[in-house]
């Protein structure tokens, strides 16, 4: 169970695949589907301390981030709260893709508005961050008729994700819509036209010619203020939302600790029917995606420990 930070520190993050150690994760899904939650549980403090002595990188990026959302400079132990909440939420995912909500306190918020989007049967952008469980929020799509939601990621990070899935649970199911690819952009729509919900994280930003945007993708990234401090943050994804006219729900699975976890859906933007004037088109963007950052950081401020972005966000390294 890596943090992210430690395959993240070269300037284009995705340029260094996250990778993880499965036969890990098969051994801590062994030691969870025999032995239990409670003592998997107990196993994850000798990990994470693990982490703060020998991931450097971890430890740094934590503190800075922390250091920022606290407004002080972060304690030793609160890093090691943050990497034993990043290592919870990885655990739980042997129950979530096996389908065990029953072990979990689920709290669901904006329930009917993904009801009312399925309703409707044109499909939606779920737009995310690296911010508690997404396995939660696909669970609470297991339990809704209909509900159909495709992740769209870099090619990479999918077969890691569905390696990762494979060695959880080997009967789960993710789909994914890769981007980066010719057509992507023709697959989001034909998934969404087939009411499917489209899934993103929007708190990474994506590299010339990946996104579905294509060469000019570059030209997506605006640097608006997070955490008191201007941060790059990629539009591409409500770019593509407009482009496709869609509704895009802001998504959030936040960790509480022990089995409860916060489920939230609500509308960010609403790009059905937009202007026909293209400043007003951009105007609209815009604000949708100030609307996200600052959704972001109140969320990162309300559950500090629950922000996974351990890699070089604010480009310090990289400044120095």
């Amino acid at each position: 169970m890596k943090p992210a930070a430690t395959m993240a520190d070269t300037p284009d993050w995705h340029s260094a695949p996250e990778r993880s150690n499965q036969a890990t994760l098969r051994l801590m899904a062994w030691i969870a589907v025999h032995l239990g939650r409670r003592v998997a549980r107990w196993i994850l403090h000798p990990i994470t301390l693990y982490f703060l002595c020998f991931a450097p990188a971890a430890r740094r990026h934590s503190a800075r981030y922390l250091g920022r959302v606290l407004g002080r400079p972060a304690h030793w132990h609160e890093v090691y709260r943050h990497l034993h909440a990043f290592a919870s939420v990885v655990l739980d995912r042997v129950w979530f893709v096996r389908g065990r909500t029953d072990v979990f306190d689920l709290q669901v918020h904006g329930g009917e508005l993904v009801d009312a989007t399925l309703a409707e049967g044109r499909g939606a952008f779920l737009l995310g961050a690296h911010l508690g469980s997404f396995e939660a929020l696909h669970a609470v799509g297991e339990a809704r008729p209909g509900m159909r939601v495709a992740m769209v990621m870099y090619p990479d990070n999918a077969r890691l994700i569905q390696g990762v899935l494979q060695a959880l649970a080997p009967q789960a199911k993710l789909d994914v819509i890769a981007i980066g690819r010719p057509g992507s952009t023709l697959a989001i729509r034909d998934w969404l036209d087939g009411g499917g919900l489209a899934g993103l994280l929007g708190d990474r930003y994506l590299d010339a010619g990946a996104a579905p945007g294509g060469p000019a993708a570059r030209d997506t990234l605006v640097r608006l203020p997070f955490l008191g401090v201007p941060a790059p943050f990629d539009d591409g994804p409500l770019r593509l939302a407009l482009l496709l006219r869609r509704r895009v729900i802001f998504m959030v699975a936040l960790y509480r600790g022990g089995r409860r976890y916060d489920v939230r859906f609500e509308t960010l933007a609403d790009f059905r029917d937009p202007p026909a004037d293209p400043a007003a088109r951009a105007r609209l963007v815009h604000e949708a995606q100030q609307a996200y950052v600052a959704r972001l950081e109140a969320l990162c401020r309300e559950a500090p420990t629950n922000w996974f972005n351990f890699h070089d966000f604010w480009r310090e390294d990289h400044a120095a």
